[in-house]
């Protein structure tokens, strides 16, 4: 089980609180975001502007709309910026109701991450760069640059999967470090859709064309050479779990966060579940006789 941008539905997400209620709650493994600054600096966070709806300004006011790309700032800039809770008004505070602020939290970098959640603790960190929105990141193979760079300054190449749904830079990645392991997310959804089958190749896949590997997702993401296929939840199904660990695959779905939906993808076989909810999954886990890794 792994706590999605910390434990997102109960503290402020990608935030050093948010993350130490996680491990607090016993949870083995951080799923969390990267941006890059204009210094090169490896930062966590899930969007690559500002974003209104978690941010305050150095007057303590919410922003009124998104903010400057953070790699247009350097780390000291960004943390000017308060993230310890979700603007009330929002939408997006609807969707989480439970989380508790924690005001005074800035932007943390990976290093204070690493170095907060000790030797032990695994992470899945997420590259994040849209092929559709090339101005907002930097290019996938700097992206994939930077956050190697920092894996391994921290030694915590054995103990991290770098994912991404612009599987660009996981290619990058199995280039520079073949020892980091990479996850392959998709999503196909009306809303979002990576896969964009009966389109032609799509643009977050890397150039891979789905027609010529049967239709299969979990086939195109070992011939991308990840260890791990994220799908989104909804498109988990008996069969694609089965296809995929065939292939050597672990399937670790997200974001999990009914428990019903839980145990469900737990009875398909699949290796692990992504979820803001930790606390939520442990009493399902250890139901099944699981235990959180």
């Amino acid at each position: 089980m792994q706590g999605h941008r910390g434990a997102r539905g109960l503290a402020p997400e990608n935030t050093l609180a948010g993350f130490k209620v996680a491990l607090d709650l016993g949870v083995a493994t951080l799923e969390t975001d990267l941006a890059i600054t204009r210094a090169d600096e490896v930062m966590i966070s899930r969007d690559p502007a500002l974003n209104p709806d978690i941010t305050r300004g150095p007057d303590g006011q919410w922003l009124a709309a998104p903010g400057p790309a953070i790699r247009t700032l350097t780390a000291d800039e960004l943390r000017r910026y308060d993230i310890g809770r979700i603007n009330p008004a929002s939408k997006y505070a609807q969707q989480f109701p439970e989380q508790k602020p924690a005001d005074g939290q800035r932007f943390p970098t990976l290093a204070e991450l690493f170095a907060m959640a000790g030797p032990t603790t695994r992470f899945n960190i997420e590259i994040k760069t849209d092929p559709g929105k090339p101005d907002l990141t930097p290019d996938p193979a700097r992206f994939a640059r930077l956050t190697v760079e920092a894996i391994a300054k921290a030694g915590a190449a054995g103990r991290s999967t770098v994912q991404s749904f612009d599987w660009r830079g996981l290619l990058e990645v199995k280039k520079l470090a073949p020892e980091i392991a990479t996850g392959c997310l998709t999503i196909e959804s009306p809303n979002f859709d990576t896969v964009r089958r009966n389109a032609g190749p799509s643009p977050w896949l890397a150039g891979l064309d789905l027609t010529q590997h049967g239709g299969s997702v979990p086939r195109l993401a070992k011939a991308a050479g990840c260890a791990v296929w994220s799908p989104f939840w909804r498109n988990v199904s008996a069969d694609n779990v089965k296809e995929a660990q065939t292939l050597g695959l672990k399937v670790v779905p997200w974001t999990v966060n009914v428990p019903a939906e839980m145990t469900r993808l737990i009875d398909l076989g699949v290796d692990g579940l992504i979820t803001d909810y930790p606390d939520r999954a442990l009493p399902v886990l250890a139901v099944k006789g699981l235990k959180s890794r």
